[in-house]
Parts: C-alpha cells; structure tokens; sequence
C-alpha cells in the first residue's frame, strides 16, 4: 500500500506549531472560513488534512475555503461550542 502524505490528518498541537497562530486564532478562521475546519477522525479525535493545510499555508492571507474540493469525502466537523458534561443527579 503506497502512503499519500496528502491524505494524512494533523492533530491540533502539529496544526498550531506548522502556522503559528494561537488556538483561538486557529478556531476564530475557522468561523471566518479563512481556514480549513477539521474532521472528525472518531467520536472524541478531530484533525486536518495535510493537503488542505498546505493549500492554506501557500496562501494564508487571502484563502477561502472555495480553494477547497471537498466533493469527494466526508464532510468536515463543525465547531461546536457545548457546556461541560455535568452529572447531576436523579430526583428520588
């Protein structure tokens, strides 16, 4: 089997040291649709496409996400913000 490096997934922390941006930085482009948003590997693991990285590392300023061709895969996970899972208690 031939490994397609652009077909790898970068986890958060690779993502932030190959730009340079800060987390919120990183999910406020993602809102924007200035930066690729990541997909959901499993139920509690996202990544990035390598190959979407790089298309946004070629041109950072002024990527959209219309640079993208996303027909051919699933699509990607979007950012959700959510409370913190609490347990609470059942009434008697």
């Amino acid at each position: 089997m031939i490994s397609q490096p652009h077909l790898r997934f970068l986890r958060l922390n690779q993502i932030l040291d190959l730009t340079g941006l800060s987390r919120a930085t990183l999910y406020r482009k993602i809102a924007a649709g200035t930066f690729p948003p990541p997909y959901r590997i499993s139920e509690r693991c996202s990544g990035w496409r390598t190959g979407e990285v790089e298309v946004w590392l070629h041109n950072p300023v002024s990527f959209t996400m219309d640079y993208l061709d996303r027909t051919d895969i699933a699509p990607p996970m979007t950012p959700t913000l959510t409370k913190p899972y609490r347990r609470t208690q059942l009434p008697n």
